[in-house]
């Protein structure tokens, strides 16, 4: 506390505690995932699919959606249209507790985007319409609320298009209001790994990517290659290698932490599931290795059910799976 001129007390601003651990600006979409269609599909045929499920989708929507599941405080910025579509995803998402009261329903001529996935084995064809995921602006965000956080996440940097002129000097005046900053970047659908990634790399504290995504963005052909590369401008890299575990790059030291085994339903947002888990963890404190380990955790259990949520969602399993992995 500091006194006034008045000899009143005021909150000294340094022990003003932020509104939110994680606030995110990003896309959601519900997944519509058939099982049991065959990889290759003839055209002109009925193919029949062995089951169906819908769940919440998008990489940003999933990461809101598990880091609240875990018990952060989370504030969400996104668009959706006018439809059943985005009024069912947000409902999915306001079960978890992350914070809506920002988002823009109804803006603009697109309606909400979904994607369609057709799992094979630990493979899948992923089918995108990207809707409002591609019309959410710089100018659309609201800076006050986003930096009222400890963290700002950011994902599926190429779907969201709209985000991009500008995207640096936003990141910029998040790094100056006190924010560490993430991104995982998804797949590029143009495979051209370029563009406003090359503008903001610098300005993130923690990449997390695949291992192909890694080495995409590197353009060579192995990881230890392309970390040795891309950590010259990032500080931290946790890189998801899927049943086999997480590399950890800080710095110029490197160590792997082993996954875990389980029979998994489908792999559909392992990967932001483990970021969920590893930001959560990092978030409250742990070493990057006990938050790779509990990334690890969070992203099998996200393959014990339908989509990227759904473990989530059911609490006897994520609170008991949690429990029994040591988190």
């Amino acid at each position: 506390m500091k006194a006034t001129n008045d000899g009143a007390t005021t909150v000294n601003e340094a022990t003003i505690k932020p509104r939110f651990d994680v606030t995110i600006a990003g896309e959601i979409n519900l997944d519509l995932i058939l099982y049991g269609l065959p990889q290759e599909m003839p055209v002109e045929r009925e193919l029949l699919a062995s089951d169906f499920r819908f769940t919440l989708g998008s990489s940003s929507a999933i990461v809101a959606h598990n880091l609240a599941s875990l018990g952060l405080k989370v504030g969400f910025v996104t668009r959706v249209g006018s439809d059943e579509l985005g009024k069912l995803a947000l409902a999915r998402l306001a079960e978890s507790g992350v914070d809506l009261t920002h988002v823009q329903a109804g803006v603009g001529s697109s309606g909400t985007g979904v994607t369609v996935l057709l799992p094979h084995g630990q493979e899948r064809h992923i089918l995108t319409y990207l809707g409002t995921m591609a019309e959410m602006t710089i100018d659309d965000l609201p800076m006050e609320y986003l930096t009222s956080s400890r963290h700002f996440h950011l994902s599926s940097l190429y779907l969201q298009r709209g985000l991009q002129p500008g995207l640096a000097d936003f990141l910029r005046k998040l790094k100056s209001a006190g924010l560490t900053i993430s991104l995982d970047t998804n797949d590029d659908p143009e495979d051209k790994w370029g563009g406003v990634l090359n503008e903001i790399l610098d300005l993130v504290d923690i990449l997390l990517p695949s291992q192909s995504e890694l080495i995409r963005i590197a353009g060579v052909s192995t990881v230890e290659q392309a970390l040795e590369i891309v950590g010259r401008r990032v500080p931290v890299i946790v890189v998801k290698c899927g049943s086999s575990g997480a590399l950890v790059q800080d710095g110029d030291k490197r160590r792997h932490i082993p996954g875990l085994s389980v029979v998994p339903v489908d792999t559909i947002g392992a990967g932001d599931s483990f970021n969920a888990g590893f930001l959560s963890a990092y978030l409250r404190g742990a070493s990057l290795t006990e938050a790779a380990r509990i990334g690890n955790v969070t992203g099998a259990l996200s393959t014990l059910a339908s989509g990227g949520t759904e473990a989530f969602r059911d609490q006897t399993l994520r609170q008991s799976f949690l429990s029994q992995n040591g988190v």
